[in-house]
């Protein structure tokens, strides 16, 4: 059976200042790893970003290193890349939500994230979104990082400067 039609946005325009994007990826089931950051370094490149990648233990550490290297570092965009497999007990729920949550907080203080963390119940369902010539999960998320990248870009106000009268120095 045949899932719902996708619609992929077109790439944007990033505008003059060249992109930097950090992956933050963890590597837990290192297969699955290897596609999405596969994946996201080609959708990075295919858009004229440069990336750097780091790696942490787990999903749950992904929204703390994106939160350090944003308050840290100067990168335009994050991409966020990991997988969690059902178990047989709650630390599934726990991790795949906390990390989701601790994305979303990020974005809506204004950083662009991409979210390729995979939830899934099995390593195949894993595999299969992370498979580059069936839509990569990671191609996805850098794609969505950098779309919100572009977005930002194009809504940021023009710097006016302070006061009534125009600049000091220039007379008025």
């Amino acid at each position: 059976m045949a899932g719902p039609s996708r619609q992929d946005l077109p790439r944007a325009d990033l505008g003059e200042k060249p992109a930097r994007v950090l992956i933050v990826c963890a590597p837990y089931y290192q297969a699955v790893a290897d596609h999405l950051l596969a994946g996201a370094r080609a959708e990075i490149e295919g858009w004229g970003a440069t990336h750097e990648t780091a790696r942490v233990p787990g999903a749950l550490e992904i929204p703390p290193a994106i939160a350090a290297a944003a308050r840290l570092s100067d990168f335009d965009a994050f991409v966020a890349l990991g997988c969690v497999i059902r178990g047989e007990t709650s630390h599934y729920d726990i991790v795949a939500g906390e990390s989701a949550r601790g994305l979303m907080l990020l974005g809506l203080q204004g950083h662009a994230i991409g979210n390729g963390i995979l939830t899934v119940e099995t390593e195949e369902q894993a595999l299969a979104r992370a498979d580059v010539s069936r839509g990569n999960k990671g191609a996805g998320a850098a794609a969505a990082a950098l779309h919100l990248l572009a977005l930002a870009r194009r809504l940021r106000r023009e710097e006016k400067g302070v006061g009534f009268l125009g600049r000091l120095g220039d007379g008025a």
